[in-house]
């Protein structure tokens, strides 16, 4: 029941045309250009920061804004209730955990298989660290994208989601680096979890080095955090 509960939540990701556009699409496009495009400014080797960068945007991408969005509705249309009358509460959520890590493993393999046509070289000694990185930080978002579409009206969610996504895509340290910020920005926002999730990844697909505790620790609080306030705040319909 829960393999065919979490393969149900993955097809219906996989199946919706907007989430193919925002979690794969928008994705390789974005890594394509970062590559390719020296407007924004990057470290070298400079495929090697732009992958780190949109495995961050895909985590959030399906993680936080496709999973709230889609929770959102859920409850707009009763599915989320019917679901709950015939399965146990602790299945629905290891479903919906279980099939957001797949989609972003897919998500990995065609970004990592567009980055290694780029040129992208990954260092060995940091993989197990990226794959550590990308599991935490998918908790971490969908736990935030539970927290925002278990609690708020589906239209409402799927305004703030997508303005959410873009906030941080463009100020969240994603496209634009933690070092590219003036000081006083970057402080604030070497506190968020996009930034603490593409400077992380960084380390190991760049690097090929360990994060440190510092996006380790973000990560945690922020996704400790929202896990908890979801618990108290999630409605069914």
């Amino acid at each position: 029941m829960f393999l065919a509960q979490s393969r149900m939540e993955m097809l219906l990701t996989l199946r919706h045309g907007e989430q193919i556009l925002l979690t794969v699409l928008i994705p390789v496009a974005l890594l394509v250009a970062l590559t390719l495009m020296t407007v924004i400014p990057m470290p070298d080797p400079r495929v090697g920061s732009a992958t780190a960068r949109v495995f961050a945007l895909a985590i959030l991408s399906s993680a936080f804004t496709g999973q709230a969005i889609a929770l959102g509705f859920d409850r707009r249309y009763g599915v989320l209730k019917r679901l709950a009358a015939a399965l146990p509460r602790w299945l629905l959520v290891a479903g919906r955990v279980t099939a957001a890590l797949a989609v972003v493993a897919i998500q990995v393999l065609i970004l990592g298989g567009t980055a290694l046509l780029l040129g992208w070289r990954p260092p060995v000694s940091g993989i197990a660290w990226a794959v550590l990185l990308i599991v935490l930080g998918t908790l971490t978002f969908g736990a935030l994208g539970v927290l925002l579409g278990g609690a708020l009206r589906a239209e409402i969610v799927l305004a703030l989601a997508n303005i959410v996504w873009f906030a941080l895509l463009l100020i969240g340290g994603v496209a634009l680096g933690v070092d590219a910020l003036p000081s006083g920005v970057a402080q604030v926002v070497q506190l968020l979890p996009s930034a603490a999730l593409a400077e992380g990844l960084h380390s190991a697909v760049v690097d090929g080095t360990g994060p440190g505790i510092g996006p380790i620790a973000v990560l945690l609080v922020w996704g400790l955090g929202a896990a908890a306030l979801a618990t108290r705040t999630t409605k069914l319909d």
